[in-house]
């Protein structure tokens, strides 16, 4: 072999790892790079997401703010709404029904389609709370409730006033009311 040969031998060597590491080098700057712009990217869409959860917190707030002024009117007015304990101690600005209903039962269906079709003629101050008969066990057992389509009239601290069964419509339950 000629020498001018031999001596580039070594030279284009150096230059092929010398490009190999360079393109090595090109590569992870790059996935640094990228990695550091999906990081940016997602710290941006996760500060966005909680800009627009905060929004919709605020919405919420909002909404319940307004939820709780509109309850508060139709307090006033009267209301049908699904049972909460705490809603006992409206007892003692008015009255509070339960009725316990059952969502098999034609007869509480009715009944449940004949308050929400007349709403706006439950009395002032009448709360009458839906209380689901099949998973509500321990209020039924404290009030002695055996049969869907019951009706317990309660005062504030949860005492029984009244109970009675099977009043057909929104009307008829009114007048049960004691």
């Amino acid at each position: 072999m000629d020498d001018t040969k031999m001596s580039a031998l070594p030279v284009a060597i150096g230059l092929v790892v010398l490009v190999g590491i360079g393109a090595a080098a090109y590569a992870y700057s790059n996935s640094q790079k990228n990695e550091a712009m999906m990081e940016k990217d997602a710290i941006e869409k996760s500060g966005k997401a909680m800009k627009e959860n905060g929004a919709m917190m605020e919405k919420d707030a909002t909404k319940e703010d307004g939820a709780m002024m509109q309850q508060d009117v139709m307090l006033e007015k009267g209301t049908y709404e699904s049972y909460g304990a705490e809603k006992l101690a409206r007892a003692d600005k008015g009255d509070v029904v339960l009725f316990f209903r059952a969502g098999w039962c034609p007869t509480c269906r009715a009944l449940d389609a004949d308050i929400r079709a007349n709403a706006g003629a439950i009395p002032a101050g009448l709360t009458i709370l839906d209380v689901n008969y099949d998973s509500e066990t321990a209020l039924k057992k404290k009030y002695g409730v055996t049969y869907q389509h019951t009706f317990v009239q309660v005062a504030y601290d949860g005492s029984m006033i009244a109970t009675w069964k099977g009043s057909p419509t929104l009307t008829a339950l009114v007048a049960q009311v004691k």
